[in-house]
């Protein structure tokens, strides 16, 4: 991975987003189907802010199996909104993997929102940095 390659290269394009009143049941329902932990929260095409599993495990805290309906019901009725992180720092896509490794290694973020003249077009997480290395390492290996 060359690290000033622009982030295009590595991001997940067209990340599933959701609206900010969307139910916490729809974000539980993704984040468990999709097997994700990051969701972009959109108005149209413009990021309003990100909901993270990390954000919805701290809302359900408390909780447990006996107490499920009281789970189900809080979960209808809280939207994402309540729950977001607002003034997400996000990076152009002109930008490059260095300055994405910099903000996960300083700010201990673990995804970043990608956009183009203020629309969300991708998401680059550590996952995706991890997915890369080891690609190039496997290619690395198959020429030596």
């Amino acid at each position: 991975m060359n690290l000033l390659d622009r982030i295009t290269t590595i991001m997940t394009e067209n990340p599933i987003t959701v609206g900010e009143d969307e139910s916490l049941v729809k974000v539980d329902e993704i984040f468990n189907d999709k097997k994700i932990h990051h969701l972009p929260v959109v108005d149209g095409s413009k990021l309003i802010g990100m909901v993270s599993k990390s954000d919805l495990l701290f809302f359900k805290r408390g909780f447990n199996k006996n107490n499920s309906e009281s789970e189900d019901l809080r979960l209808n009725s809280t939207s994402v909104a309540d729950i977001m992180t607002t003034g997400v720092a996000s990076l152009e896509s002109d930008a490059k993997i260095n300055v994405a490794l910099e903000i996960f290694n300083e700010n201990l973020f673990h995804a970043i929102p990608i956009t183009q003249e203020n629309a969300l077009v991708g998401i680059v997480t550590t996952f995706d940095v991890i997915k890369q290395i080891s690609t190039d390492k496997l290619v690395e290996n198959k020429y030596n």
